[in-house]
């Protein structure tokens, strides 16, 4: 076999093996992207519940169109039909069984949950306040409701119970079934088996409930019902599908256009499949570098790394046109150099993406040092014993003469560039409190469409937001709802003053063991009550012979078993429960959300009310939003070590500062320039424009480098320049096609790199030295 056969043989046997790692890749979308690796405890409260949390695994539906009968009745079959399959836990759409499942639950098991349960409450004194106060609430507007239940029930341990429920953001009811607040659509709640980061799982989920519909108002024949779904699972699945589409859409748009810009310089299909060696050997090198070390890839990776087709080809460009007129051995020895401290510069700034404590960030590092390090490894030592140029490609010498002659009207604009350049520093630093943007909604692919249905929805099925929580940790369930219980006892005290407009507990339904037995042991027996009851009511309207239920009710409820998990099934309480009390590796979690009352929650009183409790009070969004800035600081300060490791490698190879100066310069300026464009644009930077700026460094350090070399042979041959000219436009295809994307992370890398490339390389030109621009 030939010297250039086994080449190609080796390297198809590396690309089959990386596309058989690749094809058993796991891929997401999901927003653990942006999850650090290490969290706090708070931000561990945010990566649970994005993740497992049984809030993330909600989803809203809305049924709309025909009457309000006919989307009852849609509403009751596909309730029907989704909650006979594995797929759901949970479906609920306020139909009656199901509340009268809760209320009989509730009803059943007053005594051991109603907090008002207490010795006191049934001795004469606390019968006798407890059932006058029952009397006189039958004058009430609950007096309809109250009074089937006084007979068994005079204390009025049910109300005590309701008072606890958040009964204002129930959804409202229309023939039997939740509605919107308009009336006009069908509500549900569903929950579904698949975890929130199971993006496979929820898909399907979402895909039976839009079946599972069609097929029920094509069975009633309403042709006109429709269906509108919201929650996390649909928001992963959409972005998920939004970037797989965008990457794949803009990933063509690039390639066609950089190989149409390629065919016309090679002239040659073999050259051009040659020259695209490179680029398919990075891409692979990079996503199975990532898949072997973090065992998942991000899609933003995949679309990030889509990008990086500009530069990887440069290295094929540089070798065919560089090449073709001098010999290979003329370009290992005057170019090559040049190329191997470029990728080196490249490896050096994404390296230090390497010790981020966000995979995400990581992942980036990693997919583009494994990328840029394998495609320049096989432009060097693989291309060469596949083939040269040979005088096959466009003679570019002519054009390479022209951009030399420019390059000298370019000079002239130094003084501009320099005055120019020092107008973005004093804009930059003037707006320096406005150039960023501080929240992690900047980076979020979910559409505003999407957003503004979710919020209709939210609203319609009473849905909170959850802003704001107490977190409590324990050991065991037991442990965890005792503690729930004492803090809920402090929360009462916001409550009864305004401070807080309620919360929601898991002991409301499920209280601790020792709770329960607390209570049990407040009921006296039938023989201790009956006296009692006499004495309390003999100035009440309300005789004792009529209470005989509640005599048989409270001696039933001293011999019952303790509520469990167990006792909650068939009613939505067992949902309510499951996603406040959570299980995890070292033991349970209770999650407390707080709702506002007439005035906004204050956390200083909250965590004031909490002081000396284990509890642990959060503000989602606060922690969202700091997550999102220590992401950023931690970028900042990766992108500054990567940008020093970069310096001091160039200070180290080039030996003068006049000529590390003279690299850094155009560099340094080319980001000057792209931030305050962005920023007079009106484009608030986020953490993926600080990739870009980094992206900036490694790309147009290539270009300077090849000036500096050029300096140093006194010389810089027409041929050269064309190719950096040539390279420098696929790398802005390939960076400024991401401009044209709707995901947010893809569209910052776009506009940073792709203007920010151009300017590098005429930079570079305006301020190269005197020797190689002659």
């Amino acid at each position: 076999m030939s010297k250039a056969g086994r080449a190609f043989l080796l390297w198809l046997l590396a690309m089959l093996a990386g596309a058989a790692i690749v094809w058993n890749s796991r891929f997401t979308a999901d927003m653990s992207f942006f999850l650090p690796s290490h969290p706090s405890a708070e931000q561990q409260v945010l990566v649970d519940q994005l993740k497992e949390g049984v809030v993330s695994r909600l989803l809203m539906v809305a049924i709309a169109g025909g009457d309000e009968t006919q989307r009852a009745a849609l509403s009751r079959e596909l309730r029907g039909r989704l909650g006979k399959m594995p797929e759901f836990v949970s479906v609920q759409n306020g139909e009656s069984d199901s509340q009268a499942a809760d209320r009989d639950f509730l009803f059943r098991h007053r005594y051991l949950l109603s907090p008002a349960v207490t010795p006191e409450r049934f001795t004469v004194d606390g019968l006798e306040k407890s059932i006058s106060d029952s009397v006189d609430r039958l004058a009430s507007p609950l007096g309809m409701v109250l009074k089937p239940l006084l007979p068994r029930d005079p204390t009025g341990e049910m109300l005590e119970l309701l008072r606890g429920l958040n009964a204002g953001a129930q959804p409202d009811s229309k023939a039997g079934v939740w509605a919107s607040h308009d009336g006009e659509r069908a509500m549900l709640l569903i929950q579904t088996a698949a975890l929130g980061s199971d993006t496979d799982g929820q898909e399907n989920a979402i895909k039976l409930i839009r079946s599972q519909f069609a097929e029920t108002a094509q069975g009633q024949g309403i042709a006109n019902a429709s269906l509108q779904l919201s929650g996390p699972g649909l928001f992963a699945v959409n972005s998920r599908a939004t970037i797989k589409g965008e990457v794949s859409r803009l990933s063509t748009i690039s390639t066609l256009a950089i190989v149409a810009v390629l065919f016309f310089v090679y002239r040659s299909l073999r050259l051009l499949g040659l020259g695209l060696l490179p680029v398919v050997s990075g891409a692979l090198a990079g996503v199975v570098a990532v898949s072997l070390a973090y065992g998942t890839v991000f899609g933003i990776t995949v679309g990030f790394g889509a990008a990086l087709i500009g530069e990887a080809v440069d290295y094929s460009i540089y070798y065919f046109v560089q090449s073709g007129r001098n010999g290979l051995t003329d370009w290992k020895q005057r170019f090559w150099p040049t190329i191997r401290l470029g990728v080196l510069t490249s490896a050096a700034g994404f390296g230090a993406l390497l010790f981020s404590g966000f995979p995400g960030l990581a992942q980036l590092g990693l997919y583009s040092l494994a990328g840029v390090a394998t495609a320049a490894l096989v432009t060097r030592f693989v291309l060469p014993q596949l083939g040269q140029a040979n005088g096959q490609t466009r003679d570019l010498t002519p054009f390479g003469r022209r951009a030399l002659h420019g390059m000298q009207t370019l000079r002239h604009l130094r003084w501009p560039v320099l005055a120019l350049a020092l107008a973005a520093t004093a804009t930059l630093f003037a707006e320096r409190e406005h150039l960023w943007n501080p929240e992690l909604a900047a980076l979020s692919p979910v559409s505003p469409a999407d957003q503004a249905v979710d919020m209709a929805l939210r609203a319609d099925i009473g849905a909170p937001d959850a802003r704001y929580l107490v977190v409590i940790d324990a050991a065991d369930r037991e442990s965890a709802l005792r503690q729930a219980e004492a803090t809920g006892l402090r929360l009462d005290a916001l409550v009864a003053s305004g401070q807080l407009g309620g919360y929601d507990s898991p002991s409301r339904f499920l209280p601790s063991q020792a709770s329960q037995d607390a209570r049990r042991a407040s009921l006296p027996t039938a023989e201790q009550l009956r006296p009692r009851l006499q004495a309390a009511l003999v100035d009440s309207p309300l005789a004792a012979g009529k209470l005989d239920g509640f005599l048989s009710d409270v001696e039933q409820a001293r011999s019952a078993g303790n509520i469990e998990r167990a006792s909650l099934n068939g009613t939505s309480l067992a949902l309510a429960v499951d996603s406040l009390l959570l299980p995890h590796g070292s033991g349970w979690s209770v999650l407390l959300p707080l709702r506002a009352g007439e005035q906004a929650i204050d956390p200083s009183a909250i965590r004031s009310a909490l002081a000396g409790n284990d509890a642990l009070f959060i503000d989602m969004k606060a922690e969202f939003d700091k997550l999102y800035n220590d992401y950023l600081h931690e970028a900042m300060l990766l992108s500054l070590a990567g940008l020093g490791a970069i310096v001091v490698l160039l200070a180290a190879t080039l030996r003068s500062p006049r000529r590390l100066g003279a690299v850094l310069l155009p560099l340094v300026l080319a980001v000057l320039l792209v931030i305050a464009g962005l920023h007079l644009l009106g484009e608030r930077l986020h953490l993926m424009h600080l990739i870009g700026m980094l992206l900036i460094v490694a790309v147009g350090s290539n270009y300077a480098l090849f000036f500096d070399r050029a300096s140093d042979e006194h010389r810089l041959d027409p041929e050269t320049l064309a190719s950096m000219l040539l390279a420098n436009l696929t790398t802005a295809i390939g960076f400024g096609t991401l401009a044209l994307s709707q995901v947010p992370v893809l569209h910052a890398v776009g506009v940073t790199v792709g203007p920010g490339a151009i300017l590098a390389l005429l930079l570079a030109a305006i301020f190269a030295p005197r020797a190689s621009a002659a």
